[in-house]
């Protein structure tokens, strides 16, 4: 029988409590949403600033619907270039401080595109070991020769930079990552590179929209210069409430990725009315700091309270507020009781996670009450001690 793999590792995922399905929710993203019937406080979204559906975003897409109508008809250099994307690039442009931007329909595709354009067998790309499965993926189908460093160690990045060969070198990392909350010092990073003539990129697609001034991300926070860093790459699917992604970068390596990105030249462009509703959230998240400011309230109430309650806390100081569990079979029992009790909590395990590290990965939202970060961490305790005890 042909491909009979497929069910030897289907079997494999389920023996080892790794086998994944999907849920159907009958509602809008928000603070509650709705799953076969029942209604659940939601803890498990990456819509940080509860944008998703934001009047005036919701609007924009409805507007932009009406003037362009749904669909693009076409990749950019076709037919799918038209003014809401030009003018969502140039605001882009001027929120972070870059000369160039391109839209992607998602940061899967803007890391893959970028990745295998730019860097090929004579090339060097260093990772953090811990970067999205997106950047780890594209390294190693790019053809370049790939190495990757011990998570945020510095020391270990120095030495392999020390050590090249290769005239070309691109190091990676995320601004915040996206199962740890924890984020990357890329202030001391950017200097590094800096010192052995390489180019650094950072995705900040989970720092973007919660963090720095006018919610510009995880540069503006730590103070890096948009000039010290080579390529950001930005989603508007998480803190913005939308979809999508951008690469900013200079003009030059824009061009060249418009002429020889197959990502890019290939793909039909996000729709117009897409474009317009992205650039509503950012005007939003720059003209109203509240935002961001409920956000970090949740975030240290959430801390306190796990805290008092002697959770095993991680050291983020981000949305994504982790809480490691172990087992893979002992996370997929804590999140279904918490389902139970009405508690949307999604376990992640590996091969998302390391091995033996599988965890509740609670987001935080700004539209999260203080009664429901309260009740999510008593259940939790009150879960975690029973399994103790037995």
């Amino acid at each position: 029988m042909a491909f009979e793999f497929i069910q030897d590792a289907l079997q494999q995922r389920r023996q080892q409590q790794l086998f994944r399905q999907r849920c159907t929710q009958d509602s809008a993203q928000g603070r509650v949403f709705v799953s076969e019937g029942r209604q659940y406080l939601n803890f498990s979204s990456n819509d940080y600033l509860g944008l998703a559906c934001h009047p005036k975003i919701v609007e924009a897409w409805r507007e932009g619907a009406k003037r362009f109508g749904v669909g693009c008809g076409g990749s950019p250099l076709v037919t799918g270039f038209q003014s809401a994307h030009y003018q969502l690039e140039q605001e882009l442009c001027e929120w972070q401080g870059r000369s160039a931007a391109l839209l992607f329909n998602s940061g899967f595709s803007a890391n893959q595109g970028l990745i295998k354009t730019l860097l090929g067998k004579n090339d060097l790309l260093l990772q953090d070991k811990l970067n999205h499965a997106s950047l780890i993926e594209a390294g190693v189908l790019s053809g370049c020769q790939s190495k990757r460093f011990a998570h945020n160690q510095l020391e270990q990045l120095a030495r392999r930079l020390g050590q090249r060969e290769q005239q070309n070198c691109l190091v990676i990392t995320e601004g915040v990552f996206s199962m740890d909350g924890d984020q990357a010092p890329l202030r001391a990073m950017a200097q590094l590179c800096q010192q052995h003539n390489s180019w650094l990129m950072v995705d900040d697609a989970h720092g973007v929209g919660c963090l720095g001034e006018q919610g510009r991300g995880s540069l503006s926070q730590q103070q890096v210069a948009a000039s010290e860093v080579q390529i950001q790459m930005l989603t508007f699917g998480k803190a913005l409430g939308v979809a999508g992604a951008t690469l900013l970068c200079d003009q030059d390596l824009h061009d060249y990725l418009i002429n020889f990105d197959r990502s890019y030249v290939y793909s039909t462009a996000m729709p117009a009315a897409q474009a317009m509703a992205i650039s509503a959230a950012i005007k939003l998240v720059r003209a109203d700091h509240s935002y961001q400011q409920q956000l970090q309230a949740n975030i240290t109430l959430f801390k306190r309270l796990a805290g008092e309650l002697k959770l095993p806390l991680s050291q983020s100081t981000t949305a994504i507020q982790p809480i490691l569990i172990g087992s893979s079979e002992r996370a997929v029992a804590v999140s279904q009781q918490l389902k139970r009790q009405g508690f949307w909590v999604t376990a992640i395990r590996p091969p998302t996670v390391p091995p033996n590290t599988a965890r509740l990965r609670i987001t935080l939202s700004s539209h999260h009450r203080r009664e429901d970060i309260h009740a999510l961490l008593a259940a939790l305790a009150d879960i975690l001690n029973e399994q103790d005890e037995h």
